[in-house]
């Protein structure tokens, strides 16, 4: 279940602890640990020394894996077993999710800027896994720069309104609203965040701008039809149809959660903050180390907000560093938190948190 990395001990309870002669000097080392705490642009600058990278170790992440997501691939549609051809298909879903996270630290300019080399190899993987760069980088940096607010337009998001704003809307936009927010959505990403919200809208809406997402789209329906002419339906559903449902899957849930669980807090306009967005609107997801790999330590969320720099490899390096970034809000892979996510979808003013469609009705009639 969704809760806090505990803090330290409050005055009052250090002070049961201890004896009384040295109370008074337990309480004076909280308070100037507490005022001695960064925020705004302290914080941010004290994880600027991790937004190095090291050029060899971004080429050996981002190597090693593309490498391994073509092997493990090309096993996937050419293995004699069914079996192993599922095993390596799932595993090559998961691959296809860390080969996403490098790409988008990439884009976010904290890993390999200035390489040619890099430059095309994102840019063809971009175009063939219904991620194009124009619409991609438009939308996820709009939405680093409004997290933490409340908003019905759902440009690089999901969308979270208020329970005020809920009970005000029209029919169309509640039913709307509901549909953005519904797990099939997330299930089914790979149609309806992928192909659709990420490449197909954009192109629709601004045609010149986004073109290279109906390139995108013919690309990736390209290389489907040539694995189904050439290989055989077989061939295209174990190397391409099968890994990008898992990794869409993933990734639209991973991106769905870090910013829609229950400890989240919203921030009003007049108070908004970048840094206080960062560590309050978005989580830290527990993970285990293996799925932390696959999923390029993107639960580090808070810190990755607070900033986009940080090479992916050097996050759990900066919340082991900095104390301000190792009390965040947290949520999980478990069964509940994920129930939690998706059944908490509005956010209440007046209690201060994430609420259900039913509580908020509840809430209403008090």
């Amino acid at each position: 279940m969704s809760k806090k990395i505990s803090r330290k001990a409050s005055p009052a309870q250090s002070q049961s602890k201890l004896p009384s002669n040295q109370s008074a000097s337990v309480d004076t080392k909280l308070v100037l640990e507490r005022a001695s705490e960064r925020v705004g642009r302290d914080l941010i600058e004290a994880t600027r020394p991790f937004a190095q990278e090291s050029r060899a170790k971004s080429w050996w992440h981002v190597g090693s894996t593309f490498v391994l997501l073509i092997t493990v691939l090309t096993g996937a549609a050419l293995a004699p077993w069914w079996p192993i051809r599922i095993l390596l298909s799932l595993f090559g879903g998961m691959l296809m999710l860390r080969a996403f996270i490098t790409y988008h630290d990439y884009m976010h300019g904290a890993i390999l800027q200035n390489s040619r080399v890099a430059w095309l190899i994102f840019h063809l993987y971009a175009i063939f896994s219904l991620v194009p760069a124009s619409s991609w980088k438009y939308s996820h940096n709009y939405h680093h720069g409004h997290v933490g607010k409340v908003s019905y337009p759902s440009i690089g998001a999901y969308p979270l309104v208020t329970s005020k704003t809920w009970f005000s809307s029209s029919f169309i936009e509640r039913a709307g609203y509901r549909l953005q927010r519904h797990p099939l959505v997330v299930l089914f990403g790979y149609i309806t965040i992928f192909a659709f919200s990420v490449c197909l809208v954009p192109f629709l809406c601004h045609p010149k701008k986004h073109w290279d997402s109906v390139v995108s789209i013919f690309a990736h329906a390209s290389l489907i039809s040539s694995l189904v002419v050439f290989g055989g339906i077989d061939i295209a559903f174990f190397a391409v149809l099968l890994p990008m449902f898992v990794s869409s899957v993933l990734g639209a849930y991973l991106f769905y959660a870090q910013h829609s669980f229950k400890q989240m807090q919203i921030i009003s306009p007049e108070d908004w903050s970048f840094d206080q967005a960062s560590l309050e609107s978005s989580s830290y997801m527990r993970m285990s180390k293996l799925m932390e790999w696959f999923t390029g330590n993107i639960g580090y969320h808070h810190i990755h907000h607070l900033n986009v720099h940080i090479p992916f490899y050097r996050l759990p390096e900066a919340m082991k560093a900095i104390p301000e970034l190792q009390s965040p809000p947290i949520t999980s892979l478990a069964l509940r938190d994920i129930i939690d996510c998706f059944r908490l979808s509005l956010w209440d003013e007046d209690t201060k948190r994430m609420v259900s469609y039913r509580e908020a009705k509840k809430l209403l009639a008090v």
